[in-house]
C-alpha cells in the first residue's frame, strides 16, 4: 500500500504535469470533411467545476480511481455527476457574475449512450474551445487541441463503448507563448463554445472535399478535388479508383479518378456566378466507395490586376466594416439569429463585406454570408507581440491558419485571408508572416492573402516589408484619434505608392451612445461623426485604396477600456453593444457607401 499511496499524492510535488499530455495534439492534417454528414449532437447539459489549479490534469480525475485497495476506499477531490450543470455550447464568463473574469481551467463532464453499427469509424468534432482543450474518454487521454476558435477532430471508434462519459479540460488562460499571446485588446472568453458532435464514417471515408470555380479569367470551368481517408492501415493508402462529382442542376456528373487516395476533375461549364448581389448557390456532393459527403456552395472569381480588385472579372470596392465576435447574451458563443443580425445591420449600412477580426468567426457566419451575399475577411489571431522567433508559436499559427482555411475553403463569401493584425515590421516577424502568407497561398490559390498592417510612423507611408508577400495591403489607421493630426492622412496616402489595391483595415473613433458635445469632444458622438466624415472625404480621393472597414460595427467588451466613457468596452461601435442604437457615424459611413454603390 505504501507504493500506491505514494503514486496517489505524487501530484503536489509534480512541476511538470503537463508533459505527459503533450504530442497528442489535434491538428489540420485531422480534420474531415462534415458536410452533409449525419450528426450526432453532445450539446446540452453537462456538469462542471472550476479547477484553476488543474487539479483534474495532475490528479488523472478522469481515471476515476474511486474503487477500494486493500481493504481502504480512496479519497478523492472530485464528484463528477454532483456537480452543477451549465449548457454547452457556451462562453462561461455569462453564465454567472462569479464567472465573469475567471480566465483559467474549467472541467466539463457528462455521460452518453452510443449504439455502434458495424464496421465504421467515429469522430469526436469540437468546433472551438479557448484556448488549449484537453479530451479524456472513459478514463483514456484522447488528446488536445491549441487555439480557440478553429475545430479540431480526434478519432473516438476504439474507445467508444454503450455507456461512455466524457471529460473536457478547457483552459483559458493567457500566454505569452499563445496565439493570439497574453496582450489583446478584446475579451478572453472562456469555454467550449461552438457544437460538439459525433461523426460516424465507413473504414474508407471521405476526408477532404473541395470545389471551386478556377481563377483563370475566363469563368468557365469547375474544379473538385477529393482525398480519402482510411484504409488497412495508417500508412497504407485507402483503397478506391474513383469518384462521383455531382452539381445536379448544371447536369454535371464526373468520375474522378483516385490514386493513393486523391483524386481531382476540372469540368467546362457555365454556372450563374456567386456575388454579393446575387448569391447564387448549388448543390454539390461526392460519392466514393461506401461514403457520400454534399455541400451548398457558390462559384466566383476572385483576383487581382494592378491596383484593382476584380470580382467575376468586374473592378469592386470592398464597402465593409470590421466585427468581433461578442454578444452581451452569450460573449463569444454566439447563437445563428445574433450571426443574421450581424450581417443585417452591415447590408442596411450599405456593406458588401465584412472584416471578421480578429479570429476565426464561428464557421455559421461564413455559411449565412454566403446565403445572404457577403463578402468576407477572415483573421488568425497572429496579434500584436506573438513571440515571433519561437519555433512552437509559429506552428500553433500555421495549424490555426489551415485548419481556418480547410474549415471555410468552399465558402463563396470568403475572399481574403489575413495572416495578422497590427505587428511591428521586425526582421523575425517579417520572416515568420511571409512563411505564414506562402502557407496560405499554398494551402489555396483561389483567394487573396493579406494582412493589417501599421503605417511606418517615420515616413508616415505604407512601407511594410510584409507588403511584398500579400495581394492586398492592409492597413490600419487612426487619423483624428490616436494620431490627432488629421493633416497627416493625406500626406500619408500621397507620400505612398503601392503596387498593389489597399484596403483600410481599421479607422475609427470612441464614442458612448448618448453623450454629446462638439466635434472636438472626444467619446462624444459628434466627434466620432467628425472623424469618420474627415476620413471617407480623404479616403475616397485615392485611386489605389480599394476597400475600407472601418473600426467597428458594434462596442465590444475590452478589459483595457476603463475610462468613464469606455466602462470596460471598446465604444468604436457605430451602433451600441446591444446592437438596438445606431450612433451619428453610422448615418455619414452609409451616405459614403450609397455614394460609393451609385458609382460602381
Amino acid at each position: 500500500m505504501k507504493k500506491y499511496v505514494q503514486k496517489n499524492v505524487s501530484d503536489i510535488n509534480l512541476e511538470d504535469y503537463l508533459g505527459e499530455y503533450e504530442g497528442r495534439d489535434a491538428l489540420a492534417g485531422d480534420m474531415v470533411f462534415t458536410g452533409g454528414r449525419e450528426k450526432e449532437s453532445l450539446n446540452g447539459l453537462w456538469h462542471y467545476a472550476v479547477d484553476q489549479y488543474e487539479t483534474c490534469i495532475r490528479q488523472h480525475w478522469f481515471e476515476e480511481r474511486y474503487e477500494s485497495r486493500e481493504g481502504f476506499s480512496l479519497p478523492v477531490d472530485f464528484s463528477f455527476d454532483e456537480w452543477p450543470v451549465m449548457q454547452l455550447p457556451c462562453s462561461w464568463n455569462v453564465q454567472s457574475e462569479q464567472l465573469f473574469l475567471y480566465e483559467s481551467t474549467m472541467v466539463f463532464t457528462r455521460r452518453f449512450g452510443f449504439i455502434p453499427r458495424g464496421n465504421e469509424r467515429v469522430w469526436l468534432r469540437i468546433g472551438a474551445a479557448n484556448h488549449v482543450l484537453r479530451v479524456f474518454l472513459n478514463k483514456q487521454y484522447v488528446g488536445m487541441h491549441r487555439g480557440g476558435s478553429t475545430p479540431m477532430f480526434f478519432d473516438v471508434t476504439d474507445l467508444l463503448q454503450k455507456e461512455n462519459r466524457i471529460l473536457l479540460a478547457c483552459d483559458a488562460a493567457r500566454r505569452p507563448e499563445q496565439v493570439p499571446t497574453e496582450n489583446c485588446d478584446w475579451f478572453n472568453y472562456g469555454g467550449v463554445y461552438r457544437d460538439i458532435e459525433l461523426y460516424r464514417v465507413p473504414q474508407v471515408y471521405i476526408k477532404d472535399f473541395r470545389v471551386w470555380l478556377v481563377p483563370d479569367g475566363k469563368l468557365n470551368k469547375i474544379r473538385a478535388e477529393v482525398s480519402l481517408g482510411g484504409g488497412p492501415s495508417a500508412e497504407t493508402a485507402p483503397e478506391a479508383s474513383a469518384a462521383e462529382f455531382e452539381i445536379p442542376e448544371l447536369g454535371i456528373r464526373q468520375t474522378i479518378a483516385v490514386k493513393n487516395g486523391k483524386g481531382s476533375v476540372t469540368v467546362k461549364c457555365a454556372p450563374e456566378l456567386w456575388s454579393p448581389e446575387s448569391p447564387k448557390l448549388y448543390e454539390v456532393s461526392v460519392t466514393a466507395g461506401e461514403d457520400r459527403v454534399s455541400d451548398t456552395v457558390g462559384f466566383r472569381e476572385v483576383r487581382t490586376e494592378g491596383r484593382e480588385i476584380l470580382l467575376n472579372g468586374k473592378k469592386i470596392f470592398l464597402r465593409g466594416v470590421s466585427c468581433h465576435e461578442d454578444s452581451i447574451e452569450n460573449g463569444k458563443a454566439l447563437t445563428e439569429e445574433e450571426c443574421v443580425k450581424i450581417l443585417t445591420d452591415a447590408k442596411e449600412l450599405g456593406c458588401n463585406f465584412m472584416r471578421l477580426a480578429h479570429y476565426p468567426h464561428h464557421e455559421q457566419m461564413a455559411k449565412l454570408a454566403d446565403r445572404m451575399g457577403m463578402l468576407l475577411w477572415e483573421e488568425v489571431p497572429v496579434y500584436w507581440a506573438i513571440r515571433f522567433a519561437r519555433a512552437k508559436t509559429y506552428q500553433d499559427a500555421e495549424n490555426q491558419l489551415l485548419e481556418l482555411i480547410r474549415r471555410d475553403m468552399n465558402r463563396a463569401s470568403v475572399i481574403i485571408w489575413s495572416v495578422g493584425n497590427e505587428n511591428a515590421d521586425s526582421d523575425e516577424r517579417l520572416r515568420f508572416m511571409s512563411k505564414l502568407a506562402a502557407a496560405a497561398h499554398k494551402e489555396d490559390k483561389t483567394r487573396l492573402v493579406s494582412a493589417a498592417c501599421l503605417v511606418s510612423v517615420e515616413e508616415n507611408a505604407i512601407r511594410d516589408r510584409l507588403a511584398a508577400h500579400l495581394d492586398v495591403i492592409g492597413l490600419n489607421e487612426y487619423f483624428g484619434w490616436y494620431t490627432p493630426d488629421f493633416e497627416l492622412l493625406p500626406q500619408l496616402f500621397k507620400n505612398s505608392d503601392p503596387d498593389k489595391p489597399v484596403v483600410i483595415t481599421e479607422f475609427g473613433a470612441d464614442a458612448l451612445y448618448g453623450h454629446h458635445g462638439s466635434e472636438t469632444d472626444k467619446g462624444t458622438e459628434e466627434c466620432q461623426a467628425y472623424i469618420y466624415r474627415r476620413q471617407v472625404a480623404e479616403i475616397g480621393k485615392i485611386a489605389y485604396v480599394k476597400g475600407m472597414c472601418p473600426w467597428i460595427l458594434y462596442d465590444f467588451r475590452c478589459p483595457r477600456r476603463t475610462s468613464v466613457i469606455q466602462q470596460y468596452y471598446n465604444r468604436k461601435g457605430l451602433l451600441t453593444p446591444d446592437r438596438k442604437h445606431k450612433k451619428m457615424a453610422w448615418s455619414v459611413l452609409r451616405d459614403f457607401y450609397r455614394k460609393k454603390e451609385e458609382e460602381a
